[in-house]
């Protein structure tokens, strides 16, 4: 399967086998044209995959050792994301499995995420499993009892627990992209200099918010105390009121129903505090918890390649009529 990505502002492609095995994974990220703008500019973005999409396919299938002519289908992006970039994206996939006569998979960005669990793995999770899904758009809770049937148990009322690092790394004053140099900032500080607030839903809901977090944060840098403050000590402790925010709602939810395996996926799941609450309650709990190797948390096309495979036919769509939605909802539809 050759898979293509272009939800937002990297270009990728990547040829896997059988959903599981990748022969080639290539992506190019675009920090150095929007760090001056502190975010990412979506015509910029658009713009860029333009210019790299043709060359990094050929430069995945070239690693891979494949042709054109051996692709068994072709899995491309169709949101959610960025408009202009998605329709990169599309348009090639559209293209190429036109040309070629190959079956077309449209696949969703954040089954993809999902689906980054089982590449380069002996074992894969065994359904049902739960899923703790953080990237920098979206941090939800899902269930899946099959590769085609998902529940939201819970998802973020406002920020993303991405852009809630994001905007916090801002004012704290580190680079673009903010959510890594937070991390390595909070790792040289205390976590329990500053009681930063933590999000409490209701008693049966599952759902997330970080919007107060992030402001407490400011509030708090803006006050007196808060000039004095060591930074590496406000991203420690910012960080780990995520981090108990998101793994409360995972206790939760395994409390609540029985599954074979746990999951954390999406950007923020390379985030060393997370990923180490994550690991540590699942031997606490006996679960059997799953994480992607690093370069498949963030955006890359190995993932959406794996989600055709395990999706199939209930994504297969005709390359003439398909077209790219920037808000794809979280359900399976094509």
């Amino acid at each position: 399967m050759l898979g293509i990505e272009t939800s937002c502002d990297d270009t990728a492609a990547a040829v896997v086998r059988d959903g599981r095995d990748v022969l080639s994974s290539v992506a190019t990220n675009q920090d150095a044209f929007h760090a001056k703008y502190g975010g990412i500019v979506p015509e910029i973005a658009s713009r860029r995959h333009v210019a790299l999409l043709s060359a990094a396919v050929e430069d995945a299938l070239e690693r891979a050792g494949v042709a054109y002519g051996s692709i068994d289908g072709i899995a491309v992006t169709r949101g959610p994301g960025l408009i202009g970039s998605l329709v990169v994206g599309v348009a090639a996939a559209k293209a190429m499995a036109f040309a070629l006569r190959t079956p077309l998979y449209a696949v969703n960005h954040l089954h993809g995420h999902v689906f980054a669990a089982f590449l380069d793995r002996a074992e894969s999770p065994q359904y049902p499993f739960l899923v703790l899904l953080v990237s920098g758009g979206h941090s939800q809770l899902v269930a899946l009892e099959s590769a085609t049937t998902m529940r939201i148990l819970g998802r973020t009322h406002d920020d993303a627990a991405g852009e809630a690092y994001d905007k916090t790394a801002r004012l704290l004053g580190l680079p673009y992209p903010g959510g890594p140099e937070l991390d390595r900032l909070a790792q040289r500080g205390n976590a329990r200099a500053y009681a930063f607030p933590r999000h409490r839903p209701g008693a049966t809901s599952l759902d997330l918010s970080f919007s107060g977090l992030k402001t407490s944060v400011r509030y708090f840098l803006e006050s007196e105390a808060g000039r004095d403050a060591a930074p590496a000590d406000v991203a420690a402790s910012f960080q780990a009121a995520v981090v108990d925010v998101l793994m409360a709602r995972v206790q939760a939810a395994f409390e609540r129903e029985r599954y074979n395996a746990v999951v954390l996926s999406g950007g923020v799941a390379a985030n060393s505090a997370l990923q180490a609450a994550f690991r540590a309650w699942a031997q606490r709990c006996g679960a059997s918890v799953f994480i992607p190797a690093p370069k498949y948390c963030t955006d890359n096309a190995a993932m959406i390649a794996a989600a055709a495979y395990y999706q199939g036919d209930a994504i297969r769509v005709d390359p003439v009529t398909l077209t790219a939605d920037p808000n794809l909802p979280f359900s399976l539809s094509v």
